[in-house]
């Protein structure tokens, strides 16, 4: 909601209705690009802040700057007022993402994990679409204040949901852990979590004669993010935000109305940005929908080729119109001659092929939403070590905010410089370049086991490039003699691997078809 706030905040203060604050053009600019700067910061502090107050509380806590920005926005008098609340809500949202990436990451199933972390990257792009509907329906200063309600309903919504077991076995509260895997995998008995807790309570084994009971010291802390395990999806994390922002969607998100002007692309300003919302929403929807079906790594290379393709059409098409011009014949010829033609009809005389680019603008916001876009945030959560994986996901973030802030800055002066069709030229090569990179070095990581995936970089087991997904057994009642047993239906581990032993106790029923209910032998077997 913050990122899509400044778009209807810019054309309020630019035109203002009577008695309302006027801003100059060089105030305004500031306005658009505040966010973007004071964000990395909060980014970079996440992990550090948030890490000992734990990931639950850290989210309840981080929505009182919220509040307060909401307000200062609501009663602002001056320039100094928004951009005071501005930055404010640039540095809340910055803090909040290590916490809720690393939470979401920690508390699911790995056949779940990619879905609901695209879940979560959706729900920034819905709130931004919602600012654009509340923009079009209420003031701005109205919009801040229905706002503050969003923060309180996420306060209270989190005070039903326990903290991260991943987070209560760090600090040695195995206890905790337990109950809260019980509640988050739906309620089971304490015997049907004990395998998962083990896992758990593995990644956070302390080596080289230390003590299970010692703290570690800041120097040992640090040394954590020399290691492969820490450097290897750092790279590749930074690399999918670099190959993402420069997919061309990131400047179309931003200067939109501009792009399409420049291509004579008939099209609403207003309209074309709820269109755009609604492609990336869809987009969205359709990685969370595929992603545990068909995985990362095919979602990542479509969605990066696609991109590739759309950038390059673009730019041919930009190179024809520039050096070839476009063809016309007798009957647009009379209509561009007609000087009583309406401008938007005499646009669309003067070039009959608009519908080329806008086209592929709109194709290039739906497909980079179904892969590439959302990518690096799915895999944020989850290829990190435990020992680094909130420092590292506030680090990545605002790694990833600094390329989309230079991504922005950095476009007018290549679209001066380059043109269109140079600018979207670069993109498509960017794209192309990275999707061959992402062939040979983004491994699978959909269904895998966070100490699993921690293996891979750390360079003791290579990861292969299925996906797994998690099935429920279901076992015939007539069936139990032969089956010695039946496992506990209501959670599953979701290890992949064969031949692992589970040390869930199975209770077997005898059922003779001679025998009473009463008669019934109840035997525990391990």
């Amino acid at each position: 909601m913050t990122l899509g706030f400044p778009t209807i905040l810019i054309p309020a203060v630019r035109e203002p209705a009577e008695e309302e604050m006027k801003l100059e053009q060089s105030e305004i600019s500031w306005i658009g690009s505040i966010n973007l700067i004071v964000v990395p910061l909060g980014c970079a502090m996440s992990g550090v802040v948030t890490t000992p107050l734990g990931r639950r509380r850290a989210m309840q806590l981080v929505n009182v700057p919220f509040f307060v920005a909401w307000l200062i926005l609501h009663f602002a008098t001056s320039s100094a007022h928004l951009y005071a609340a501005l930055s404010l809500t640039g540095l809340a949202g910055g803090l909040l993402e290590a916490p809720v990436l690393t939470y979401v990451a920690e508390v699911t199933q790995p056949h779940l994990r990619g879905s609901l972390t695209a879940t979560s990257s959706m729900c920034i792009i819905l709130g931004v679409f919602t600012q654009f509907l509340f923009g079009l329906l209420l003031p701005w200063r109205s919009v801040a204040l229905l706002n503050i309600s969003f923060t309180i309903l996420a306060v209270v919504a989190l005070c039903f949901i326990p903290e991260s077991p991943h987070w209560l076995v760090s600090r040695k509260r195995h206890e905790e852990a337990r109950k809260s895997l019980q509640w988050l995998r739906g309620w089971t008995g304490a015997k049907a979590v004990e395998d998962e807790l083990r896992d758990i309570q593995a990644l956070f084994k302390k080596g080289n004669g230390i003590s299970e009971n010692e703290e570690e010291t800041l120097a040992e802390k640090l040394s954590h993010y020399k290691e492969r395990s820490f450097l290897l999806p750092f790279g590749l994390v930074c690399y999918a935000f670099f190959v993402g922002h420069f997919s061309g969607m990131t400047t179309l998100q931003t200067y939109a109305v501009s792009i399409f002007q420049m291509l004579q692309a008939p099209l609403d300003k207003y309209y074309a940005t709820l269109v755009l919302g609604v492609l990336q929403l869809a987009g969205a929807g359709g990685c969370v929908l595929l992603v545990a079906r068909a995985g990362k790594r095919p979602l990542a290379l479509a969605s990066t080729a696609g991109a590739a393709l759309c950038c390059a059409l673009l730019a041919g098409y930009d190179a024809y119109v520039r050096f070839y011009g476009l063809p016309k014949d007798e009957e647009i010829e009379k209509v561009t001659a007609n000087t009583t033609a309406a401008p938007a009809q005499a646009a669309v005389a003067d070039n009959p092929y608009s519908w080329i680019p806008t086209s592929l603008l709109m194709l290039l916001a739906f497909i980079t939403h179904t892969g590439i876009r959302l990518l690096p945030w799915i895999l944020i959560g989850e290829v990190f070590s435990a020992n680094t994986r909130s420092g590292a996901a506030g680090l990545a973030s605002a790694v990833g905010y600094i390329f989309g802030f230079l991504t922005n800055k950095m476009y007018l002066s290549m679209v001066s410089s380059l043109a269109i069709w140079g600018t979207y030229g670069f993109y498509a090569i960017v794209c192309f370049t990275g999707c061959i990179a992402f062939y040979f070095i983004l491994p699978e990581t959909e269904g895998k086991q966070l100490i699993d995936i921690e293996n891979h970089f750390a360079g003791i087991k290579r990861l292969d490039n299925k996906v797994y997904r998690s099935k429920k057994r279901r076992v015939d009642v007539a069936r139990l003699r032969d089956l010695k047993g039946v496992t506990n239906t209501t959670f599953e581990g979701d290890n992949p691997h064969e031949g692992r032993v589970s040390f869930i106790d199975i209770t077997r029923f005898e059922l003779n078809a001679d025998e009473r209910p009463s008669q019934r032998q109840s035997r525990t077997y391990c």
